[in-house]
């Protein structure tokens, strides 16, 4: 048995979450059981609490939590290598984490390098992967080019940012306090804009001379979507990360013909799941990123992180007792970085910081 936070019915996650004791099946083939050591809160999660989140909403209960860090204790059949290793990786349907033992497939595991903490590795693995997916994957950044980052002070925001300026491009942020716009200063950003006081198209349109920006990095969508349009340049991407300001936004229509000919613009959907496309059935409308590639990525990813030209932004660590509480000021728009979620797990016995410090 092992103690796990799950969904019992929908509503706040105070509400929404009960801590109880549940046993995990055996490790199928391709899969492995971890000893969590951390995990991460996203807001799809705050979303899920509420039953809104389409995409990952399995009956209840079920235990949450998209991303774990955590020694592999346990392997399925044809996975002998990953035994015994210290990882980071997504529990199976992306739920599962939020427990002290989680089950996941090994095409989303990478290794967790030496000298990384468990926090650390929490707060690395979905941003860094999904902000290299979108700027080098999908919007194809070039050495120059100017990006606007929204929500920059997030976790995925953040390493948007970090990417863009060691990628030698130009970076325009957007944040929603004087606070955070300091810290996407800190984190190289050439320009900052508070969006709760200025109007960022503007903003944008006067930074860059009425040009516009070559690429957006939007993890907010809706109606942010909608105005960000207005800031490209000819030729620009605009990349659909995530849908902060409303998952909603994910299922209703927004975009027509005439907006894309006359701006001569292209928008890129961008997901981080990593697979095998042969195995996606044709014309599902599903096509997951090689697992090949995701390794390469994972390898630039930390050749990056070693030469001190990214690092993971830890905005909060809080106890496994303190989810449903952490999940809440997510909600109210009060965290910046990640909220990494830290057990004791005298299985794993990895390198991490006091919870607090």
């Amino acid at each position: 048995m092992t103690r796990a936070w799950q969904v019992t019915q929908y509503g706040r996650p105070s509400e929404a979450l009960a801590l109880v004791h549940v046993s995990l099946p055996a490790p199928g083939p391709g899969e492995v059981e971890v000893a969590v050591d951390a995990s991460t809160c996203n807001y799809n999660e705050v979303d899920a609490c509420h039953g809104r989140y389409l995409t990952v909403n399995p009956p209840l209960p079920y235990t949450l939590g998209m991303e774990f860090v955590g020694r592999v204790v346990r392997v399925g059949p044809g996975v002998e290598y990953w035994s015994g290793r210290f990882v980071m990786g997504m529990g199976k349907g992306a739920t599962g984490s939020h427990a002290e033992r989680a089950i996941g497939p090994i095409d989303t595991l990478f290794a967790v390098p030496e000298g990384m903490t468990a926090e650390e590795a929490a707060a690395f693995y979905f941003p860094f992967h999904l902000a290299y997916l979108g700027l080098h994957e999908r919007g194809r950044l070039q050495h120059g080019e100017t990006v606007l980052v929204h929500a920059a002070a997030g976790g995925v925001g953040s390493a948007a940012v970090q990417l863009a300026v060691a990628a030698g491009a130009r970076v325009i942020g957007t944040a929603g306090s004087q606070q955070k716009c300091r810290l996407v200063q800190e984190l190289g950003a050439d320009e900052v804009i508070d969006y709760r006081s200025d109007d960022f198209v503007e903003a944008v349109l006067t930074a860059t001379d009425g040009r516009g920006v070559d690429v957006c990095f939007d993890g907010v969508g809706g109606q942010t979507m909608m105005r960000s349009l207005r800031c490209l340049a000819r030729s620009g991407r605009h990349l659909v990360v995530g849908f902060a300001s409303g998952i909603e936004a994910e299922e209703v229509p927004m975009v027509n013909g005439r907006t894309l000919c006359f701006g001569n613009i292209s928008i890129l959907g961008v997901l981080l799941s990593y697979g095998d496309p042969a195995l996606v059935p044709p014309g599902s409308g599903y096509n997951p990123t090689p697992r090949d590639t995701g390794l390469r990525i994972h390898d630039e990813l930390i050749g990056l992180w070693r030469a001190g030209r990214v690092r993971p932004l830890v905005g909060a660590v809080e106890p496994f007792e303190e989810l449903p509480a952490a999940l809440e000021r997510m909600e109210d728009r009060s965290t910046v970085g990640r909220v990494v979620i830290l057990r004791p797990n005298p299985e794993s016995r990895t390198p991490r910081r006091t919870v607090g410090a």
